[in-house]
């Protein structure tokens, strides 16, 4: 008859999980079996009946708990869906030079604010700033940890208490809940709409200049007006702020150095073409269109810069020596005209419909099954709304879809596709290494079996 003084005690379990506590360490190692023998005992309690589990059951059980409480919540995904900038799988992937980059500042000491010709303190300011001044040809820059955090500080540093125009068709939501006249208010920025939702005037801007101290635009991201509509040029409200001596600041999101035009998709402003307009200032992402890890770039005139810098919220918001590393290793492929071969959401920008078919089609020659058909691959990441790339996708026939996905997305690695007409697809276009996403697949579908 089962009887609970028949399992072991936390002593004796411990004389045998010598393994565990070397590979976890003793205490969590002991959380673990306590809790594997508490649920042993409230079994018990349940229904006497019930086999009580031996020792080398509770190890077992007590190695899956500490497995799970060990395992990262942030894990590598495979990106099979043709979404390029997936904001929830993290946005671009990063080319191997900024991987490198990341990884040698973390794993070493660094001149991060040491001058090693003078040999004595220096500035973390200037890693990305000398990359940036010769790229984009401004007098100066800055790097924060993302877009919010550059047009907070600029607010804040610019125009505490003081009054901001901006466009009414501008007071927009992008995701996750960034809304841009919230972001103004808690800079402490007096709001001044200009305009109407979907007209706005220069002679708005104009009427209301004389009390300005600065005129913002904001780029409206993943979000479209359309129909009848009016806005100015950025370089007539450049003009018309300047010739009443008030500075403009461009938010412009998504970080394109490159006309998105080139690869059949809609144009997508440009951080050049904004400078070029006479902006002051401009902020945008790193790791949207830019291509590279988190952060928020400020570039423009120096005189503004400086004040930016000095702001007390400069130090709250400050990138890190990682952030730094690989955003000027990405900043440096655009700078040697090599962005379309090492930074992957460039290249998969530029990939032809016809070089996705030819992976497609190797695909499912490896797998022996599947059918290569026509889609469509999105951008993403709130920048170029409604705007697809032609692309050719593997449509699986499963036996269901959806449980088909939800097996991939606990495979190592996870897998993430999306199904349409009962069918199973993945694009090439966003897949990083095929031999893996291959692997995988062949062991799902001999499972699906």
């Amino acid at each position: 008859m089962n009887n609970l003084r028949d399992l072991p005690s936390v002593e004796q379990l411990l004389q045998n999980a010598t393994r565990l506590i070397e590979t976890y360490g003793r205490p969590l190692t002991l959380d673990a079996l306590r809790e594997t023998l508490d649920g042993a005992r409230a079994r018990f309690k349940l229904d006497p009946e019930t086999v009580l589990p031996s020792t080398d059951l509770i190890l077992a059980q007590a190695e899956s708990r500490l497995a799970a409480w060990t395992k990262p919540a942030l894990q590598p995904v495979i990106n099979a869906t043709g979404v390029i900038l997936h904001t929830n799988l993290g946005r671009a992937p990063l080319s191997n030079a900024a991987i490198r980059a990341m990884s040698e500042a973390a794993a070493n000491y660094s001149n991060l604010e040491y001058d090693l010709d003078r040999g004595r303190r220096g500035s973390r300011l200037i890693h990305a700033e000398s990359v940036l001044q010769k790229l984009l040809g401004v007098e100066s820059a800055l790097v924060v940890n993302n877009n919010a955090s550059a047009v907070l500080l600029v607010l804040s540093a610019l125009a505490n208490r003081k009054r901001v125009l901006i466009a009414r068709s501008q007071l927009v939501e992008i995701g996750g809940g960034f809304r841009v006249p919230d972001v103004m208010k808690q800079s402490g920025a007096k709001l001044i709409e200009v305009g109407t939702t979907n007209k706005v005037k220069l002679s708005d801007y104009e009427n209301e200049l004389a009390e300005a101290s600065l005129v913002m635009r904001a780029h409206r991201s993943n979000f479209k007006i359309v129909g009848f509509t009016e806005e100015p040029e950025l370089k007539a409200i450049a003009q018309a702020a300047h010739k009443a001596g008030v500075p403009v600041v461009d938010d412009l999101g998504s970080g394109a150095l490159i006309d998105t035009a080139r690869y059949g998709l809609a144009h997508e402003p440009t951080v050049q073409e904004s400078l070029a307009a006479g902006v002051d200032i401009v902020c945008f992402s790193g790791d949207k269109l830019l291509g590279g890890p988190q952060a928020g770039l400020i570039v423009g005139k120096k005189a503004l810069l400086d004040t930016v810098k000095k702001h007390p919220l400069a130090r709250a918001v400050r990138a890190d020596k990682t952030c730094l590393a690989g955003i000027t290793a990405t900043l440096t492929h655009y700078l040697k005209d090599e962005a379309e071969r090492e930074i992957p959401v460039v290249r998969m920008m530029s990939m032809t419909a016809e070089q996705v078919k030819v992976r497609a089609e190797a695909w499912r020659e490896a797998l022996g099954q599947g059918e290569v058909i026509r889609s469509e691959s999105t951008v993403g990441g709130g920048s170029l709304p409604e705007e697809t790339l032609p692309t050719f996708v593997l449509s699986l026939t499963v036996k269901s879809p959806d449980t088909f996905l939800k097996k991939l997305r606990g495979a190592n690695p996870p897998v993430v596709a999306r199904t349409e007409n009962d069918k199973a697809l993945f694009d090439p276009r966003t897949v990083l290494n095929d031999d893996i996403l291959l692997k995988i697949l062949k062991e799902t579908l001999h499972d699906d079996r």
